[in-house]
């Protein structure tokens, strides 16, 4: 049986369209549930975490190090500090963490 790649890129493009297309098609009005409002307010973010959240500890070479990062994000997060400064703050710590480890260990 062969397997034409082009019918797959096809598939899974229509998929993609018809997952963003059809809730704009369907919902003409706006949305006046709270629940639904808040949970929808939220899926950004959450989806941002679940994306990240496993790569911030199995990335850097010694897990303490992401934690430490992770822990020191939030903090400055807590404290209103923009993302570009978080993320530049959490490489800085990841980056320190690593070299310590590295010169003490």
């Amino acid at each position: 049986m062969e397997h034409n790649i082009y019918i797959y890129i096809f598939v899974a493009a229509a998929v993609s369209c018809l997952i963003r297309v059809l809730p704009l098609t369907m919902i003409r009005r706006k949305i006046k549930n709270p629940f639904l409002r808040s949970f929808l307010y939220y899926v950004p973010y959450v989806t941002l975490a679940v994306m990240t959240f496993p790569a911030i500890i199995s990335a850097p070479q010694f897990p303490l190090a992401g934690i430490a990062a992770l822990v020191i994000g939030i903090a400055a997060a807590w404290r209103g500090v923009n993302m570009v400064g978080i993320a530049v703050l959490c490489c800085v710590v990841v980056f320190l963490c690593e070299t310590a480890a590295v010169y003490l260990g």
